[in-house]
């Protein structure tokens, strides 16, 4: 048995009665339930459609999402995230190279390294150089004048939680940004990379090691077997190609409005609804959503 989700964007009404009744009809699934009216709805099927990717297709040209997934336990007991680019709509690395004159050279790189055409590691070290000079008061000022979170975040996070699952923010970035939004949203931990000061200045180097891809997936395991839980009971969610194996281990691994790169290699891919679609996912309905923190 497989669950079908249609998502659309918020208050948007993409996901209308007609339309749902007649992918409902055309795969032969059980009755709909709403989620979300006009935002939200899911069916169940037994069989995996054979025009699933032209439905896909078909949806996304409509601004609706479309997700099938393997019926049975949905909701998760951990919320493994990543940050640039996901719960917050910006790249930070990005916006402390504006504050140091190097936008053009290091958004160039971030490109690359998100599309998988360069080394996470290598374009990070390659990144962070541009930054040497920079000082370190500059980082608070770009949270309070740049940073901003991504919509649906903190519902997700506070849900979540309020459901008993915990919490980790796992981030390539840095960790002056990554502790200020974990704990904008709540989150029981976060792991990122320290850049490397002196004398409050940048050096323009990082501190080992490195947290990329492999350092991601490794922290799934380890938080999960902390908590004496399997990946599988994970929810995890990214954006760029360094999320691609800690997607890949999770029970359930969201591409959200990823870089192609990523896109390309994951099933589940959320390009038109908000974060709150990660909960829809998991089949809660609006009503359970809990206040934001």
């Amino acid at each position: 048995m497989y669950i079908a989700t249609l998502i659309g964007a918020p208050g948007q009404g993409g996901v209308a009665p007609a339309l749902l009744r007649q992918v409902c009809a055309a795969w032969g699934g059980g009755r709909a339930r709403w989620l979300a009216d006009d935002e939200a709805a899911e069916f169940a099927l037994s069989t995996w459609p054979g025009d699933y990717g032209d439905t896909w297709q078909a949806l996304q040209q409509q601004g609706v999402d479309l997700v099938l997934q393997p019926a049975g336990e949905r909701r998760k007991r951990i919320l493994l995230a990543d940050m640039d680019g996901t719960m917050i709509g910006q790249e930070s690395i990005d916006e402390l190279a504006k504050a140091a004159g190097a936008a053009e050279a290091v958004a160039r790189i971030t490109a690359r390294a998100m599309n998988g055409q360069l080394d996470f590691a290598t374009a990070l070290v390659q990144r962070v150089r541009y930054l040497r000079g920079l000082r370190y008061e500059s980082i608070a000022q770009i949270l309070a004048q740049r940073i901003r979170l991504t919509p649906g975040a903190r519902v997700l996070v506070a849900t979540m939680k309020a459901h008993g699952a915990y919490a980790a923010l796992v981030s390539g970035g840095f960790t002056d940004v990554a502790e200020h939004v974990a704990s904008a949203l709540g989150f029981d931990e976060h792991r990122a990379n320290r850049l490397q000061v002196v004398g409050a200045v940048l050096t323009g180097e990082v501190e080992p090691p490195i947290l990329g891809q492999e350092a991601k997936r490794t922290a799934l395991q380890a938080i999960a077997s902390r908590l004496g839980l399997s990946p599988v009971d994970a929810l995890a969610v990214g954006d760029g190609a360094n999320d691609g194996p800690m997607l890949a281990a999770a029970g359930i691994g969201v591409a959200f409005r990823a870089k192609p790169a990523l896109a390309a290699q994951c099933p589940m891919r959320i390009t038109h609804g908000d974060l709150r679609a990660l909960l829809y996912l998991q089949g809660y309905h609006r009503a359970e959503f809990a206040p934001p923190c």
